[in-house]
C-alpha cells in the first residue's frame, strides 16, 4: 500500500485562498470589537466591589429590612426603599432574600452577596446577570425603566434545590 500523495506545498485554489482571507478579516474585526464595544456598547452594568464577610452583610441586609419593610409575601418580608438608597439583597441555598419594591424612573444601589456559595444572579426578562461569591459585596447601579413583576434567578448550580431559587422584583 502507498500512502495518499501529500500536497502540502502545492498553492491554494482561488475558493481556498478566498475563505481564508474572509476567515482572517472576520478574526481581525471580531477582535477589534470586543474592546470598542466594552467602551461604548450599553450592556456594561456599572459595578463596584468591596470585601465582607457573610455575617457584616448579613447584619445590613437585616437593618434594610427593619427600616423599609412594607409587607410580608410567602413569608419573606417585602421592602420599599426610598428613590437613590442603597438595596441589599442576599443569596443563599435556595433563596433571594428579601423581596424588593422600586420606582419606576428612580436610581438605586442594588448591593448583592451570596451567603454560602457561589450563585448567579439573573433578573428576568432585563437579562442583567452578575456571579455572586462569599465575602463580596458587589453592587450595580440601576434605574428601573419599566414597571412589572421582575424574577430574581440562579443561574449557577449551587446543590440539589437550585431549581427552587426564585426571588422578585417589584417596579412601580
Amino acid at each position: 500500500m502507498l500512502a495518499p500523495e501529500k500536497i502540502w506545498w502545492k498553492p491554494l485554489h482561488r475558493f481556498e485562498k478566498t475563505w481564508v482571507i474572509v476567515a482572517l478579516v472576520w478574526c481581525v474585526m471580531l477582535t477589534a470589537m470586543m474592546p470598542i464595544w466594552f467602551m461604548i456598547g450599553r450592556q456594561n452594568v456599572p459595578t463596584e466591589t468591596y470585601t465582607t464577610t457573610p455575617e457584616q452583610y448579613q447584619a445590613k441586609v437585616d437593618a434594610f429590612v427593619e427600616q423599609y419593610q412594607v409587607d410580608e409575601l410567602n413569608g419573606l418580608p417585602v421592602v420599599a426603599p426610598p428613590p437613590g438608597s442603597d438595596v441589599y439583597i442576599l443569596a443563599r441555598q435556595w433563596q433571594w432574600y428579601p423581596i424588593v419594591k422600586l420606582e419606576k424612573g428612580e436610581t438605586y444601589r442594588l448591593h448583592l452577596s451570596s451567603m454560602d456559595v457561589q450563585h448567579g444572579f439573573s433578573l428576568q426578562p432585563v437579562n442583567l446577570n452578575l456571579q455572586l461569591l462569599p465575602g463580596y459585596d458587589y453592587v450595580a447601579t440601576i434605574t428601573p425603566t419599566t414597571a412589572g413583576e421582575y424574577s430574581l434567578v440562579c443561574n449557577e448550580y449551587c446543590m440539589i434545590g437550585h431549581h427552587l431559587m426564585l426571588g422578585k422584583l417589584f417596579v412601580e
